[in-house]
């Protein structure tokens, strides 16, 4: 049986906690930032989790 390949792309986007949650970070971070308040800017600065069913999927295709 060959070994499963990890996602390049979930590698990028996600990480897995000590805990094993799943973090990421929201959209919207990339430009036009000046013509987003700052209340908005500073709540897209916070971690996000996924958790259920989502968290699963992505470990499994960081993990390989």
């Amino acid at each position: 049986m060959p070994k499963i390949k990890s996602h390049s792309g979930a590698k990028k986007r996600f990480k897995v906690t000590g805990s094993g949650k799943v973090k990421y970070a929201k959209a919207g971070r990339g430009h036009f930032l000046t013509e987003k308040s700052m209340t908005h800017k500073r709540k897209l600065r916070k971690g996000y989790y996924l958790s259920g069913k989502q968290a699963k999927n992505i470990k499994k295709m960081i993990n390989g």
